[in-house]
């Protein structure tokens, strides 16, 4: 006779793909139990009440399909899978798919993992000023491409994630040297720059009605003047963002409308947005909530639990319910980077950091003492701040006060400009 496990015949079960610590307490916050799934001995959500523990890769679809068909809840259909970054969330759906589970279909997923295919989707939305772009096979051509569209331009992988390989180019220097950055053979998408603020929007779909959780300003800082520099890298995000009644439904409108192209009905749901002089243009979307900072942040400002809400819906659970609403006005994320060296003062500079007064959270994404041999890519960080405050000049004073703390605890101190500030948020 099989033995029954923890977290199987007393409810819902979560099966979550190498989760976040964040993520499994979401999962407990929502009322199921939780499987994690993860390749290796050891996971940082093992330490944050994970009930059951399945050593696979879950990156080969047999692999994750046999190690979690036979738990009876699987097979009762009392589970669904979870993944909650790129590779994550398109594992998850194709094993809910394969195992009759509830979740986001894969065609919505990989619709939206397409940026060729979604952009020219999306530019049907407003025929009168599509945005310009065009595909690249060949790395030496990337000059001559990037001159059809003008400069600037940016490069990105057609089917990459996590800000992994995009690139602003401002002239044809710059394409010649960011070409260097990409197999000579490779699949890229190059789009005009679009202008203007940009939001980063969070939703949440149920049998095909999308509903905007929130969205925030998201921060970049000057690029270098190097002609391969991105300035595209998030330095941080913030709100309330104060639009336009018009605009904020014109926003609400495009998210939703891109949502419908990739078909995509139920879960949740990351997209960015850039507010241009011709209305709301979408940068990219993806089928999976945002990063677990992005998360808090929305989780402090408005009491809205994104990942308890993503993970209740996926198992039929009642929704999570809201953290009561602070008494501040604002908040903000502020992402921090280390200069190449040893992190040998970083315990007690993040000591400091935390007792910064309007400091909700720091961590730190990397051990303390650990050697810093590289700036990080993409979308990662070394680490984090998310704060509050009254006013906008007092939370950039507070997470400018937390993030030069914390970079006491590296030689040399914080890596590359920093974020303008919070208070030029509109």
């Amino acid at each position: 006779m099989r033995q029954r496990t923890a977290g199987e015949g007393r409810g819902p079960v979560a099966v979550l793909l190498s989760p976040r610590p964040a993520v499994v307490a979401a999962a407990r916050r929502a009322g199921a139990h939780t499987v994690v799934v993860a390749p290796g001995p050891s996971v940082p959500s093992d330490r944050e009440g994970a009930e059951r523990r399945v050593r696979t890769d879950w990156r080969d679809h047999r692999h994750l399909v046999v190690a979690i068909g036979g738990m009876d809840a699987v097979r009762q259909g009392r589970a669904a899978v979870f993944g909650f970054d790129a590779a994550g969330a398109l594992a998850a759906s194709r094993a809910n798919e394969e195992l009759g589970l509830p979740g986001t279909p894969t065609e919505a997923v990989t619709a939206l993992m397409d940026k060729a295919a979604l952009r020219a989707r999306s530019n049907a939305l407003h025929p009168l000023r599509p945005v310009s772009f065009a595909r690249c096979g060949r790395a030496d051509t990337l000059p001559f491409v990037t001159g059809l569209i003008g400069y600037p331009c940016v490069v990105k992988p057609r089917a990459g994630a996590d800000g992994e390989g995009v690139r602003l180019v401002r002239d044809e220097a710059g394409a010649r040297a960011a070409a260097h950055g990409y197999p000579e053979v490779t699949d890229l998408l190059v789009e005009e720059y679009l202008e203007g603020p940009e939001l980063t929007v969070e939703a949440h779909s149920r049998a095909g009605r999308h509903r905007i959780l929130g969205w925030a300003r998201r921060l970049t800082a000057p690029a270098a003047p190097h002609p391969a520099a991105t300035g595209l890298a998030a330095t941080g995000h913030g709100l309330p963002v104060a639009l336009a009644p018009r605009t904020g439904e014109a926003v609400r409108a495009l998210v939703r409308a891109v949502l419908d192209l990739a078909r995509h009905r139920d879960g949740p749901s990351h997209t960015g947005v850039v507010l241009t002089p011709y209305g709301p243009r979408l940068v990219e979307a993806h089928a999976r909530p945002g990063p677990e900072e992005f998360a808090g942040l929305l989780r402090l400002a408005h009491g809205t639990d994104v990942l308890g809400l993503a993970l209740a819906a996926g198992l039929g659970l009642p929704e999570p319910a809201r953290v009561p609403r602070p008494r501040t006005a604002h908040a903000g994320l502020r992402y921090v980077d280390f200069p190449p060296g040893r992190l040998d003062g970083v315990r007690a500079a993040l000591a400091a950091a935390r007792a910064v007064p309007g400091v909700a959270r720091v961590q730190l994404e990397i051990p303390p003492g650990a050697l810093v041999r590289r700036a990080p890519t993409g979308a990662l960080h070394h680490a984090y701040v998310l704060a509050t405050g009254p006013t906008a000049g007092s939370l950039a004073r507070t997470l400018d006060r937390a993030a030069g703390l914390l970079g006491q605890g590296a030689p040399g101190g914080l890596r590359g400009p920093q974020p303008e500030g919070f208070a030029k948020f509109p």
